[in-house]
């Protein structure tokens, strides 16, 4: 019995210690574990396969357009909420331009209250429009204007992705030179704040 207590302890012990080391191998870009890419591919293939050609290619492509915008709405989040939290401390929710508060807030009462959704409900921010994202960074300015060039540069760009966000999210199909333009306003947006 002591044994297999000790056995089951290096076991464990082994395990945690391969998962802690494995973080160091990924990120020098050596593969740890399954590629799940493979399976994600057929899985995605057959839920695609009722569909014709071109509608799937439309889709796939449509489908990491979204991806990026995902990852820059979350990212432009994360860079108000990270620069208020720091310059504002606890009370940086109260910095929030009122009306935008008040309408975030209504939207996360609701989404607790009513829905069976059971993802992420506690960030205010997530319950923000996209078209508003500007506005906080512009009410408060100057706690962003080391990192992004201009008021003006920030509306422009944010205006432009919000239209596609818009397009992208009633299942409209963008031309590729249009793709280009909001890789190019994510690559400006990443330079401008370090990513």
């Amino acid at each position: 019995m002591i044994n297999q207590r000790k056995d089951i302890r290096d076991f464990m012990f082994r395990g945690l210690m391969f998962e802690s080391e494995a973080d160091q191998f990924q990120s020098a870009g050596i593969q740890v574990g399954a590629d799940q890419s493979e399976v994600e591919e057929r899985l995605l293939s057959t839920a695609l396969s009722a569909f014709g050609v071109s509608r799937r290619n439309n889709a796939l492509n449509m489908a990491r357009l979204y991806a990026v915008l995902h990852c820059f709405e979350n990212e432009v989040r994360a860079l108000i909420r990270e620069t208020l939290e720091e310059k504002e401390r606890t009370d940086w929710v109260d910095k929030l331009p009122n009306k935008i508060k008040i309408f975030a807030e209504s939207r996360q009462k609701t989404a607790v209250d009513d829905s069976w959704l059971e993802g992420e409900k506690s960030d205010i921010l997530g319950f923000v429009d996209f078209g508003n994202l500007a506005a906080i960074i512009s009410e408060n300015w100057k706690h962003f204007e080391a990192v992004i060039p201009s008021q003006h540069w920030l509306k422009q760009r944010m205006d432009e992705l919000e239209k596609v966000r818009h397009f992208i999210a009633h299942n409209r199909v963008l031309l590729p030179s249009e793709y280009q333009r909001v890789y190019m306003y994510v690559a400006d947006w990443n330079a401008a704040v370090g990513l």
